[in-house]
Order: structure tokens, then sequence, then C-alpha cells
């Protein structure tokens, strides 16, 4: 029976399809910087959503979670209703399953900046109603059929964009001054405008969720392991179970239950090893014995299950003069493994809503919606270094724990730090500190492509695997740069904090280089010609000496 016609068409402000994390969040964005913005969110999903067994995305890290909880003002929720994470945790355990034998990456005791495991049928549930009680409307089980955009013509105004969409039964239209697309890998937009963008980061992923608690704390009885963390709670972290070219993921969630989850690079585990809870579980027996074993004596309580081929992917575009935007997975999508997803969500959105506010005070858009566009995606490029051809170094228990050391000084010393200083939209800012900016991007090229060379070196007989924790708590330079973030810098202190995050990055990749020609047949010449070039304008600029950065080399 074709839909029934709904005549009555409203004009609004936004639109946004898709009512997920990414969309939600950018509604409550909007409303809270201009409460009288008429906003409309269109979800596919009927809502309440279950709890537990949703969403994956579980994990946040610092810029999310800080966006979440503080620029949202949504802190009092995860405290209630979320658990706080224990950061993140790896186990170098490929085939073991005595856990509390093995090297352990991790703190001993939780860092300044909080973070949180989201169960995100909870949260998606929250910000549904949240977003209803703050005047967004909401529209559950709205599937959209039709999307027109329009441009902006010379000398005339832009007309409205239009969107169809059916709503128990009923067709209904609306116009918008903006529309935003955040539905997720359905792609309205970039599907429409041929925004498809692939990379060669070839990774796929199966996960599935378990109806009870996977306590980790319990696989190990020495007291002297049990000891190294302050709370003995490891099972709140985000739990990596590494090995040559994959990670397993553990992660808790508070309605009770455990996500888990297998990430794998396609060329060395193909997806056909794992595309069914029966074959991920062989796959576990074989690679990660310890999770089979905990989760084998729970097969009852399987509550779902999902994989997802060649994940990662880019976008042409994500803003545009033109009033429309991408938020979330509807733009682009990076890599699990230190749980990206919700930053890049933080920062999309901080970006269109500073653009929606500069087009309702008048003010022109194509200056700043085309430099919004470069640095979001000259951020997703610079991440994607992290993780593009990296996964063999995860089954090295001697250079993980410093790639690691490295992805955390880069995260936290300039991306976290714009973000934390709300500097993201401040143009002058990113002018200021541009050729620093650059050098710290080509350092981390040059730092991934020596951990790569320095890994692929090591024969296997030689990466020793002791056990050991590689305890991020006890580096006292690694804790206070994890502090700074809850700094507050102005304009100058600001620019000085991105310069000395680089030159901090310096030393280390310094150190690492060092590291790395110990080991037979690797050198590291172009990363240190880069350094001996140093910043343009400032060659070979170091600060204060500040004694080693690295853990500790394993005997």
């Amino acid at each position: 029976m074709p839909a029934a016609a709904d005549a009555q068409e409203h004009d609004h402000d936004v639109v946004i399809t898709g009512g997920g994390l990414a969309g939600l969040t950018l509604a409550l964005h909007l409303k809270q910087t201009d409460p009288q913005l008429d906003v409309l969110v269109l979800e596919r999903r009927a809502h309440p959503v279950p709890v537990a067994a949703h969403k994956v995305g579980e994990s946040t890290v610092e810029i999310g979670a800080d966006y979440f909880a503080n620029v949202l003002g949504l802190k009092a929720h995860f405290e209630q209703h979320q658990l706080k994470k224990f950061g993140f945790r790896f186990f170098s355990s490929e085939g073991r399953s005595d856990i509390g034998n093995v090297t352990e990456i991790g703190a001993s005791r939780p860092l300044a900046v909080p973070s949180w495991q989201i169960d995100r049928g909870i949260f998606e549930n929250f910000l549904a109603a949240e977003a209803r009680r703050r005047g967004v409307s909401f529209a559950d089980g709205a599937v959209v059929r039709e999307l027109s955009l329009t441009q902006a013509t010379s000398g005339q105004a832009q007309a409205p964009h239009r969107i169809a969409w059916t709503e128990g039964g009923v067709r209904r239209e609306a116009s918008a001054r903006w529309l935003v697309d955040a539905c997720g890998r359905a792609g309205l937009v970039k599907r429409k405008l041929g925004l498809a963008e692939p990379n060669s980061h070839d990774g796929n992923a199966v996960w599935f969720r378990i109806g009870e608690r996977i306590a980790v704390d319990d696989w190990v009885d020495d007291e002297a392991w049990q000891d190294r963390c302050e709370p003995r709670a490891r099972w709140l972290s985000t739990n990596h179970f590494v090995g040559d070219g994959y990670w397993v993921w553990l992660i808790p969630l508070a309605s009770g239950s455990h996500s888990v989850g297998i990430v794998a690079d396609a060329k060395r585990h193909p997806l056909e090893t794992m595309n069914s809870f029966d074959k991920a579980m062989d796959w576990l027996e074989l690679h990660q014995p310890s999770v089979f074993a905990a989760v084998d004596a729970k097969r009852e309580r399987l509550q779902d299950f999902a994989f997802l081929r060649n994940y990662s992917y880019g976008c042409k575009q994500v803003f545009s003069a033109d009033r429309w935007a991408l938020t979330g997975e509807a733009g682009l999508f990076l890599d699990p493994f230190y749980s990206p997803g919700s930053d890049f969500i933080a920062i999309a959105n901080t970006y269109i809503v500073d653009l929606v506010m500069r087009d309702r005070a008048g003010r022109p858009l194509g200056g700043h919606a085309t430099v919004f566009d470069q640095i979001f995606r000259s951020f997703y490029k610079s991440t994607l270094a992290l993780y593009e051809n990296q996964y063999g170094v995860f089954g090295d228990p001697t250079v993980l724990p410093v790639k690691v050391l490295w992805d955390y000084t880069y995260y936290w010393g300039v991306l976290a730090q714009f973000c934390f200083h709300r500097r993201l939209t401040d143009l002058p800012a990113f002018s200021s500190v541009r050729d620093d900016l650059a050098h710290g991007k080509a350092l981390n090229v040059e730092v991934q492509a020596l951990l790569r060379a320095w890994s692929e070196a090591s024969p296997a007989e030689s990466k020793a695997n002791p056990a050991t924790m590689h305890d991020q708590a006890s580096l006292p330079w690694f804790a206070e740069l994890n502090r700074s973030l809850l700094d507050t810098l102005d304009a100058a202190a600001f620019r000085a904090r991105i310069r000395g995050s680089i030159a901090q990055m310096r030393d280390l990749a310094g150190e690492i280089a060092e590291r790395a020609e110990a080991a037979p047949g690797v050198e590291a010449s172009a990363l240190r010609r880069l350094l001996d070039e140093g910043v343009p304008g400032r060659p070979g600029e170091r600060i204060a000496p500040r004694g080693p950065l690295l853990f500790a080399a394993a005997a």
C-alpha cells in the first residue's frame, strides 16, 4: 500500500538525517548554542533502542569524553549511568592463556582526564529524551525517501534544501536551510554527491555482546600481578589482546553485558575465518585462548553477532558553504584501535555548529567552510597514519610499547590540546603554529615507518615477551601531558604549548631512532634528517633536557 501523503510542509533551520550518537549530540550542541534554532532529527530506528546489543563504538577517549561531558554538559549522565574507564590496556597474549606472564601496557592508576565506556543503547535513549526536552523535534521510525540539495547562486539567495521521508506510513516533506547527514555508513549525502573516498587501510571487524560481565582480573591469581593496579579493576579498561595483524577488544557495559570484538588486517586474517560466532570462537581458541575460555563459559549468554568488511574510508568533502555537512560515519571512519570515533564526531560537530552560527549571523561561509574542511580531513589523514600498514607491529612486545607511547604523545600533545582548549575554530591559532603542525605531521609519518621497519627486521625468536607491565603512570612526563589538557591557556600560552609538544615529539623521536637502530639492520636516516632540519625557521630547536622518555628496554 503506498504511503499516505501529508500535504503539510515545515521549514526548519537545520534538518539532521540520523538520530544516533553523531546526530543527537549535534542537535544538542546546536540548541545549546542557540535555543531559538528550529532543529529536526530524522532517525530510522524506532525508539527506545535496545541496551547492550545496540551499536559498537562503546569506548570513548579524552576528546570525545570531554565533548560529551563538558561541552554538552552531560557529565551527570556518565557519572550515574555509564562506567568510568580505566584507560587503555594492551596484552601481548598471542597464543597464550596466561596473561599474567606476558607484556602488559597500561596505567597502574587512573590519569587526570577521565573517559567512559558507553552502553550505546542507554546513551542514545538518553540523548533522544534530552534532545526533545531541549526543544529538538525528534522523529523516530523515519525513513528518508528523497533528498534535494541546492547550491548558492551568485547574486541570488540560496533556496532551501528539500527532504521527504515516511513516518508511520505517512509521507512527510520539509525544507531546511541546513542539511546535515549523520545517518552513518548509509551516507545519503555522500552517495548523492559522489564524495566517497577509499583509503589503503584494509581492515575487517567482527563483534558480539555477552550478557554477563567478563572479569579479566579473575584470570590471574598472582597477588603481585593484581597489585600492579590501583584499583584492582583491569576489567574497566578497554582491554586489547594483541597479536600479529590483529587485536581483540573487551569492553564492559553499564547494563552488565560485555562487548567482544576482533579487528584484523584483512591480508593476515581474512574475514571468512571469523564471520560467524562459531568461526570467531574457533579463531579465538587459536589466537587468544584466555579470551576464548572466558567467552566459551558464557556461550548461552550471547546477545548478538555482526561483522564489517573494509571498515575504514575517507570522504572528499565534509563541510560546504552550500549549507550541508556530514558528521560521524556518514563522512569518514578511521579504525577502532584507539577509539577515535567519538573524537571525530566532537570535532565535526564543533565545526558544523560554528558554520551554522556564522550563517545565522549573516556572515560569509565560503572561506571558513573550506578551511574547516581542510583541517578536519588533515586530522583524519594524520590519524590514519597511526593505523595504516601498522597492524604487523601489534604482535611485537618490544615495539608496541614504544608505538603506544608515541601515538599518545601525538594525540595528547597536539589534537587533544586544540580540542580541550577550545581552539578548533580559532584560525589565527592554527596559523601561528602552522609550521610546527606540519613538522609534527612529518615526524609522525617517519616514526610510523621506522616502527614498522624495526618490527619487521626483528626475527620472531628475538621478540621477548617478559612478564612485565609498562606502566604509563610511572612516566612523570606522560602523566603530566595528560593532566595538561585541563589547563587554561591564553593565545600566547596555547601557542607555546603546541610548540612545546612538537619539541617533546622531537625528543621522543630521537630516542626512538636510537632504540630502533640498536636492532640489526635498522636505520633511521630519514627520521634523523627530519630532526636535523627541524621546524622551519627554528632548525634543530630542542627544549630543556628532561631525561629518558621511553620505557626501559627489555632485557
